[in-house]
């Protein structure tokens, strides 16, 4: 499989990987180790900014890749249950098949379960 060279990045030196627990910490997981792929987003909130996030996740690289670019991309953002971008322009920026769609859904809804227990 051919791989884009920010995917290479962000999957060879994964930022942001690790738990978090605590005050003003959140937690959002979603898909199956049975199915392939799943992804934990621990996200440290104050009042309506999120000041850090941490990851773990069982997937392929490009799903791995994309958690930790959002982990990354996230940290100062105002809490919102969206990513930082749309799942199509992450699909897009990290050159992920349209046959893998469904892991990046996977690691919207671990962000949108993250986001709604900091709410």
């Amino acid at each position: 499989m051919h791989y884009s060279d920010l995917t290479r990045r962000y999957f060879e030196a994964a930022r942001q990987v690790g738990v978090m627990s605590g005050e003003g910490v959140c937690r959002g997981a979603a898909g199956s180790r049975a199915q392939g792929t799943w992804i934990q987003f621990d996200v440290r909130v104050e009042a309506t900014h999120i000041l850090e996030v941490r990851f773990l996740a069982y997937a392929c690289p490009h799903t791995i890749a994309v958690s930790s670019w959002v982990a990354e991309t996230a940290v100062g953002l105002n809490v919102q249950a969206a990513l930082p971008e749309s799942v199509q322009s992450i699909r897009e920026r990290f050159g992920v098949p349209i046959e893998k769609l469904g892991r990046l859904l996977t690691v919207e809804d671990a962000w949108i379960m993250a986001m709604h227990a900091s709410i």
